[in-house]
Order: C-alpha cells, then structure tokens, then sequence
C-alpha cells in the first residue's frame, strides 16, 4: 500500500488533535499561580488557615508548594512508559482517553480535598499519570505520519501545545482563584479538560499498514543523521547513547523546570517597586508559555537543518549565561531584563522538548518510539529534584540564587556532553 491520497490531511488533522491534548496537559506549566497563592505572605506563619474564598486551606512554605508539582512531573515521566507501551500496542486513542478521565479526576479530588496532602494524591499523583498517559500517545501518533524531513517541526508542533498552555491557563486560573477560590479552581479546569482531551484524542490515529510518509523534495541541504532500523527498547538500552540522551534531558529541563516552578513568586520579588507587575506575578508564567511553545516550534524547524545537537548546545549556551545572570537581574529589579533572561531559559526549555523525541527518533527508529520517547522520557522527571531542591535551598536563604548558579552549572555540563553525542553505528 503506497502513500494514500487522504494521508497527508489525515496526517496534519493527527497534528492538531495531539496539539489539543497537550494545551490541557499543559496545566502543569502554570503551577506557579497556584504556588503564588499557596505560599504563607510576609508576616504570615505557613499553617495558617486562609480566609475568604479559600476558607478551610492552609498556607504552605515554599518547598511544600513545590511538592505537588515535582511529584506530578516525576510520575508523568514514569507513566510515560506503560503510555508508551499502551500507544504502540492499542493505538493512542486509548492512553489519550484514560489520561483526560485521570487528569480530570486529579484536579477535582485537589480541590475538594482542600490540603497538602490532596495537591500530593490529586494533582501529584492522578496528574501525574494523566499527563504520561497522554502525553505518550499525542506525539508518536502525529510522527508516524510524516518523513524524517519533517520530524522536528511535526514534533514541536505537537509539544508546543504544551508548552503554550500555560499563555491561556495563567490568567485564566488567576481569574477561577480570585472568583471561585483554590478549590473552585482545580475543579472548573479538572471537568474542562476531561471533556476536551477525551474529545481530541478520538482523532488521534496511527497510519494504516503499509503507509508511505510524503518524501522529502529533492534538495542537496544536508539532513540530520538518521537511522535506518527500527530498534527495540532493549537493543536501545544496550546503547551508551541512550544514557547520553537521557543526562542531556536532565541537563537542560531541569532549569526551564526550575524558573517555571517559580515564575509568579520571581516577577513578585524583582517587580516590588512597579505595581503593575507585582500585582499581577502570572504575567511571567503567561508570558514563559508563549515562549516555551515558540522555542519547540522554532527549534524543531531550525534543527532539522543544523542538525539536533548543534541546536541543543545553541540553545543551551545561550539560557547558562542567563542562569548565572539571574540573581543580578532580580537583585536590581529590573523587569524587562527579567523577561529577556527568562525567556531564553524559556524557549531553549522548550527546545528541548522537541529534540529529544526527535533526537530518540533518529537514533532508534519510529516504530516503537512510544516506548524508546518513554523510556528517554525518565531524565525530564528526574529533573524535577532540582525545583523542589531549589525550594529547600530558598527556605534556607531566603533566596533562590543558589538554585540558579546550580541550574546553570547542569545545565552547561549537558552542552558539553551534547558536542560527543552521535548516532548509534
């Protein structure tokens, strides 16, 4: 069976349904609201009950507020693997649906249960799972349909949307918050995206048997190396890449992980003296969503032509030098430098998500990327330990430069691994 006339439309419909699967994945990338409004303010002892809209919760420290979203990363990352399994062997339709009823059941039992232990259970661990579940069958499904000449945009198309989410979710739930509380919150957005990831992802679909991608047209540009065989995830563990590609993951996500987690709090601090800004502190995460979805977009397209490592290590250099630069911009106030360094860390964060299932598909083949991407996946949750350090490393300061000057040094570290990576022989 040759490439079907249909194919090519089906293929970009795929695209589109796996992009809105991810715009509501994409809850996790606005924590930093919630956290703004979970941490004790100044002068306020963590435990105290809150009043008003948010009666009967209790004030947090800033490594308890970091908990649930470090939890909710580090079993989206291990579910990515029985999600990866679930896409290859039934189709992405399935792991899709569980992961909207799972991510939906994970916000309403948060905001009912109104405690550190329902952020933990709910939106930790029921998230969690929702989001590898999910997360697992949008990608690969939009890949098979297209060529290797294609794979870095069609990539970041598809995980921009998560990375984007965060533009729509920062006020809206700032918006949910002050009207309906914490708790009115968590369940509006839990029912809202139960019944739209459940929706896209009936759409989604993997080609029929014997489909043959759109080639490429001819051009002597040269392409990113790429395999020829299809190999298993045991002959890709037997590999030293593999264990390349995944500290390259914990290298670089870690520090978009760690300004994400603390977004609204930092434009709090650095903006004291411009009302505006500390007024509204969800203006950092809104904005880092855009940029985060632009820098998947933006570099998967440029590194099928560069090559996945050279934008790797661009990227990477760029948002280390911003990293170190960081607690000088927050110390000065400085706003709009503020967002310039923020945003690099940004847009190479969300690089990175478009190399990586790129860089695992070049390497090891399409066919059982669901579970080689899943399996690569775990450095993106092992990640999560550095926020939830830098939350212990602000507890104990009363500052998160350290954090900084520890993401920076990872950080440069995976770029330097990045210049030995090559594909597997």
């Amino acid at each position: 069976m040759g490439q079907s006339p249909a194919g090519p439309a089906r293929a970009w419909g795929v695209t589109g349904a796996g992009m809105a699967v991810n715009l509501c994945l994409g809850i996790l990338y606005a924590w930093s609201v919630w956290k703004g409004n979970l941490i004790a303010p100044k002068g306020v002892e963590p435990g105290t009950p809150m009043t008003g809209v948010n009666e009967g919760w209790v004030y947090l420290d800033p490594a308890e507020a970091t908990w649930a979203y470090a939890i909710c990363g580090f079993t989206f990352a291990l579910f990515m693997v029985p999600g990866g399994r679930l896409q290859d062997r039934y189709g992405p339709r399935v792991g899709a649906t569980l992961a909207g009823l799972c991510l939906g059941a994970g916000c309403v039992l948060a905001g009912l249960m109104k405690s550190y232990l329902g952020l933990v259970l709910g939106f930790g661990v029921l998230g969690g799972i929702g989001m590898g579940l999910g997360y697992a069958a949008a990608t690969p499904a939009a890949v098979r349909w297209f060529g290797p000449h294609r794979r870095g945009l069609i990539v970041g198309l598809v995980v921009g949307g998560y990375g984007g989410a965060a533009i729509y979710i920062a006020p809206l739930a700032r918006e949910l918050i002050r009207e309906h509380g914490l708790s009115g919150s968590f369940v509006a957005l839990g029912v809202l995206f139960a019944v739209v990831i459940v929706a896209a992802g009936q759409f989604l679909k993997m080609p029929p048997a014997g489909y043959t991608p759109p080639a490429a047209a001819p051009s002597t540009k040269a392409r990113p190396a790429v395999t020829a065989l299809d190999r298993t995830a045991p002959e890709m563990l037997g590999t030293w890449q593999f264990f390349a590609l995944v500290f390259l993951f914990v290298g670089s996500a870690q520090a978009g992980l760690l300004v994400i987690a603390n977004a609204t709090p930092i434009l709090n601090n650095t903006a004291k003296a411009i009302a505006f800004f500390a007024a509204n502190g969800w203006l950092l995460a809104s904005y880092g969503g855009l940029v985060n979805a632009s820098g998947r977009v933006g570099t998967g397209f440029y590194s099928d032509g560069v090559g996945r490592t050279n934008a790797f290590a661009l990227n990477g250099l760029a948002a280390t030098v911003c990293l170190f630069l960081l607690p000088s911009v927050i110390a000065a106030g400085n706003v709009w430098l503020l967002f310039a360094a923020v945003g690099m860390v940004y847009w190479q964060y969300g690089g990175t998500l478009s190399l990586m299932p790129a860089l695992t598909a070049d390497y090891y083949g399409s066919k059982n990327l669901g579970l080689n991407y899943g399996l690569v996946f775990l450095g993106w949750g092992v990640a999560f330990f550095i926020p939830q350090l830098g939350g212990y490393i602000e507890k104990e300061t009363g500052s998160m430069d350290g954090a900084f000057y520890l993401s920076g040094g990872l950080l440069a570290a995976a770029v330097v691994v990045s210049r030995f990576v090559r594909r597997p022989a």
